[in-house]
């Protein structure tokens, strides 16, 4: 039987409980290059050694390869608990390669707790694979619930071979997320709604975000800071304040209970969510760092 069951299973992912961060570490496997949506504040092709964002990493495995570093950072993580799925791209645009991945870890260890992040436009598609091969815990990153403002923030959605832009690709992208959310929890699968928030674009829109997923089944609420990234639309948008950002998130915890402690993780982050050890454990597959198509 696996000794991480039901509800436990979230008090000791440190994602999604407020208690456990610190003492539960995670491990992201950058298995999933190929994104389907252009965010107007994402960009993939850059890496520094210090930077901490999504979307960012120092190189790509395949599943082999990621199976071979999850055994090796085993080894010198005790606290590990849970393995997961953060890009640098969509994990649902790559999930052969998630896919695989789960099952070969899964093989050697039957407690390790899966999740992944997605922005949700091929969660219909993949909601009933998700729970099939055990993944427990899934984040959709949910700008806007109004197609109007995620017109501004998605520069382009490819979705079934049409490229789609403006409200009409917005609108796709929105429908398939929340479909899909109501899919997942459905299931029994655990989400957290990440939501970012964009000032002077959704800065006064996070509240309505917040209260529709919870119609839906979402278990948590991330808001969090625009982090400019050089070569965006979005690159020069000013900053959100910490008071600011927390002001939203007391409004939003009367509907749903608010995440505190996220870092904007690597999409090779591990360790501690305080204490990121992927540098230590950097080319150890012995990988080549290709830059996305």
């Amino acid at each position: 039987m696996n000794k991480y069951c039901g509800s436990n299973k979230s008090q000791i992912h440190p994602c999604f409980s407020n208690l456990g961060h610190n003492k539960y570490a995670r491990m992201h496997l950058p298995v999933a290059p190929g994104c389907n949506i252009q965010c107007n504040y994402c960009n993939r092709k850059y890496d520094c050694l210090n930077e901490s964002r999504p979307g960012v990493t120092s190189e790509i495995l395949t599943p082999e390869q990621a199976f071979k570093k999850y055994l090796l950072v085993k080894e010198k993580i005790d606290d590990l608990t849970v393995i997961g799925f953060a890009g640098p791209g969509d994990t649902l645009a790559n999930f052969d390669k998630v896919k695989k991945t789960v099952e070969l870890i899964r093989q050697a260890n039957k407690d390790i707790i899966f999740c992944l992040s997605t922005n949700g436009l091929m969660l219909p598609l993949y909601a009933q694979e998700i729970a099939n091969i055990g993944i427990s815990h899934v984040t959709v990153t949910i700008n806007a619930v109004d197609p109007d403002l995620g017109a501004l923030i998605y520069d382009e959605i490819n979705y079934e071979g049409q490229k789609l832009t403006e409200k009409k690709g917005s609108k796709i992208l929105l429908n398939n997320q929340l479909e899909g959310l109501d899919c997942l929890t459905g299931k029994g699968i655990v989400c957290k709604v990440n939501t970012v928030v964009i000032k002077g674009v959704n800065d006064h829109h996070i509240e309505e975000v917040v209260k529709t997923v919870k119609k839906y089944g979402a278990y948590k609420s991330n808001v969090m800071q625009l982090i400019p990234a050089q070569g965006t639309k979005f690159e020069d948008m000013p900053l959100v304040s910490n008071k600011e950002i927390n002001n939203i998130r007391k409004k939003c915890s009367a509907y749903l209970s608010q995440m505190y402690h996220c870092r904007q993780c690597r999409a090779d982050a591990i360790g501690l969510l305080s204490q990121d050890r992927s540098v230590e454990f950097r080319n150890i597959c012995n990988s080549n760092f290709d830059k996305y198509k």
